[in-house]
């Protein structure tokens, strides 16, 4: 890998890790049309890292307020912990469970593109939903729809702040604070990617420099920290839904595609 290739690397995953647009259909595509992969496991787990990073930075406050609160007892801190602990919980036995079935879904571009069709359809459904009275966080019931909103977005081409930004949205809490509750939910997601990564790491090693690393972690951090707050003045601006034009084009695009190389 070369530093070119960390710099691009570092910021695609960066972007659209945080932005509504699906980092998984994009490394679909990125794969299909130019024969790029991540070059190995080693580079994924940096970047994840990296992306893991830039969630902590733009949230350290609330996380350090979480921890302070967790430890001294208060009630909200555990609630809202727990929230999060309940909305992981949906994508952790999809995953386990349908394992084989997501993994045949990256094969296929023409689902790629309906599922871009489809995110750019959620995205456009948030543009009445911006205004009003809205709660600061989500109910039990709540945080559990969240949760299945992400396990939803495994799928390459649903995009998962998206679909639970959006979920949380439709539940009547702040786009602020559910673009926040969609962040912090994402950590152990994240992480969790890097750890099941792990196991591999040996095989991903061979013939790759410290250098291009750092530069792909780096880019993914800065890219993924800059991402997260344009994703927030968007939310502030309640101009969430104009995603949704990019997402409609680019999964009609995929779906010709699909069709006419078939």
């Amino acid at each position: 890998m070369t530093w070119w290739e960390g710099l691009v690397l570092g910021l695609v995953q960066g972007l659209t890790e945080f932005l509504p647009v699906s980092s998984s259909g994009h490394l679909v595509l990125t794969s299909t049309a130019f024969g790029v992969d991540t070059p190995g496991v080693l580079v994924e787990v940096v970047l994840h890292v990296g992306t893991l990073l830039a969630v902590v930075l733009v949230y350290w406050r609330r996380l350090l307020a979480l921890v302070d609160g967790a430890v001294r007892g208060r009630r909200e801190a555990w609630i809202y912990l727990g929230l999060l602990a309940l909305a992981t919980i949906p994508a952790g036995l999809v995953g386990l469970l349908l394992k084989d079935f997501f993994e045949r879904a990256f094969d296929s571009l023409f689902l790629v593109g309906v599922d871009f069709l489809v995110t750019g359809t959620i995205l456009w459904s948030t543009r009445t939903r911006m205004t009003g009275a809205a709660s600061e966080r989500p109910s039990p019931v709540g945080a559990f729809g969240i949760g299945v909103a992400q396990a939803f977005a495994i799928l390459p081409g649903i995009s998962r702040s998206g679909t639970t930004v959006t979920a949380a949205v439709w539940m009547g809490i702040d786009p602020v604070r559910a673009a926040e509750f969609s962040f912090l939910m994402a950590l152990p997601a994240i992480a969790g990617a890097a750890v099941l990564q792990l196991g591999d790491l040996d095989a991903g090693m061979a013939g790759l420099s410290s250098g291009p690393l750092v530069v792909g972690f780096l880019s993914s951090l800065v890219a993924g920290v800059l991402a997260i707050r344009f994703l927030l003045l968007l939310l502030r601006r309640r101009a969430f839904h104009r995603f949704a034009p990019y997402l409609w084009t680019l999964g009609t695009l995929t779906v010709a595609w699909a069709l006419l190389g078939s």
